[in-house]
């Protein structure tokens, strides 16, 4: 369902310029820029608000509180205004706006060249199926998913996976070779994930890195924020080297972690550790 659909609205823009741009509270002044004539306010199955479309000369404008509150000024306008108030459930309503500003991508960045080796997803497949078994219908997170390999290889398996990554270029890759579904993806900061997301069972992060000493700063709040986030994680590197750091930071973090060789793939996807909640 698409974000016009819920709230039964055509010509329409999201104010924030970006998902990730979701969490600032200075956006929803942007919502007054021109006088409105008629609003439109969706709360969420405990009544708690969502979004608020505005509509002006221009169309309608909407600001979205999936991850911040509403500014008294907005609930005034609304009042004053007066409209309708619609309700749908927050997973539905963040599903679309995931999708909007999926399409958003896709309609304005050039996608990356294409990265993907023939084998690469059937090799991830793979290693899925004797790491984790039959495990469809379950989400899980693909933490730096780039183009969206690992994504690929998760929905194979029945396994419904919300991908994230802060290389728009990458995503639009992805987007528009269908490996990345537009309604399941953000183009977000990994070290903020817990900002946009909630605890699910599974995580991944396949080929993470390069991981060296000098990056550590960069690379460990990304690891350990997929790990705060999942009962069950797969991280794949290069080197043994970079499995040993990641075997470290696991542990660190309470997890049990088991490191092993992964000989289906020589260069992305060798060294793999698997770390579960005990």
């Amino acid at each position: 369902m698409k974000v016009g659909d819920i709230l039964e609205v055509d010509g329409y823009r999201l104010v924030e310029p970006s998902f990730a741009e979701l969490t600032e509270d200075s956006c929803t002044a942007l919502l007054f820029r021109e006088k409105p004539d008629e609003g439109r306010l969706l709360v969420d199955e405990e009544e708690e608000p969502l979004a608020l479309a505005l509509h002006d000369d221009r169309g309608w404008h909407i600001a979205s509180f999936l991850f911040r509150d509403p500014t008294l000024a907005a609930i005034e306008c609304f009042e004053a205004v007066g409209g309708e108030i619609y309700q749908e459930s927050r997973e539905a309503w963040l599903s679309a706006v995931r999708e909007y500003y999926s399409h958003d991508i896709c309609a304005n960045v050039l996608p990356a060249l294409e990265d993907l080796r023939p084998d690469r997803e059937g090799n991830i497949r793979d290693l899925l199926d004797e790491v984790w078994g039959d495990r469809a219908g379950t989400l899980c997170l693909d933490c730096c998913c780039g183009s969206g390999v690992g994504t690929a290889a998760l929905r194979a398996g029945g396994v419904r996976a919300l991908a994230y990554d802060n290389d728009p270029a990458l995503l639009a890759l992805g987007l528009t070779r269908g490996r990345l579904v537009p309604s399941d993806t953000m183009c977000i900061d990994a070290q903020e994930a817990s900002r946009y997301i909630g605890p699910v069972p599974l995580g991944a992060a396949f080929m993470a890195g390069e991981i060296y000493s000098y990056n550590t700063n960069l690379w460990e709040p990304i690891i350990t924020g997929l790990l705060a986030l999942t009962d069950e994680t797969l991280i794949t590197v290069g080197t043994e080297a970079e499995a040993a750091r990641v075997e470290g930071w696991c542990k660190d973090e309470g997890r049990s972690a088991e490191v092993f060789e992964n000989r289906r793939d020589p260069i992305y996807d060798r060294w793999c550790c698997v770390a579960r909640r005990m």
